[in-house]
């Protein structure tokens, strides 16, 4: 296994048919590569617990979640997987989430205009593999 540093966590999801991104503000997390046969990923993102509530809700659709984060450095471009949530944990004053998921294959710079056309199609979970 592998360990990296979370340093951005954005959320891409379908809200009345617009593609919404919502950018989580971390206080820490991070990144573990499993290097498993299936290529899952763990994202453990720490942060205040007034987002309990949209995490909460995310995790009783139980939909898989698309996922842009940034590994080690601000300046690292951002990473695309797709997810669904393990738990939600409170840690003192704080909350943590935990993401479990693969990531998607950069094979084109414009990844994400790809997949937000993907999603207005209606295209979710797993049809998008």
């Amino acid at each position: 296994m592998k360990t990296f540093k979370l340093k951005m966590l954005t959320i891409i999801n379908q809200e009345n048919g617009k593609i919404v991104q919502n950018r989580i503000p971390l206080l820490n997390g991070l990144i573990i590569n499993r290097e498993d046969d299936t290529n899952q990923w763990i994202i453990e993102a720490y942060i205040e617990k007034a987002n309990k509530a949209y995490f909460n809700q995310l995790l009783e659709n139980k939909e898989e979640l698309m996922l842009q984060v940034k590994i080690t450095k601000e300046s690292n471009e951002p990473a695309t997987f797709i997810t669904s949530i393990l738990s939600i944990n409170e840690i003192g004053e704080n909350i943590n989430v935990l993401f479990i998921g693969t990531v998607i294959e950069r094979k084109e710079k414009n990844i994400l205009k790809e997949l937000t056309s993907l999603l207005e199609e209606g295209y979710r979970g797993k049809k998008l593999e």
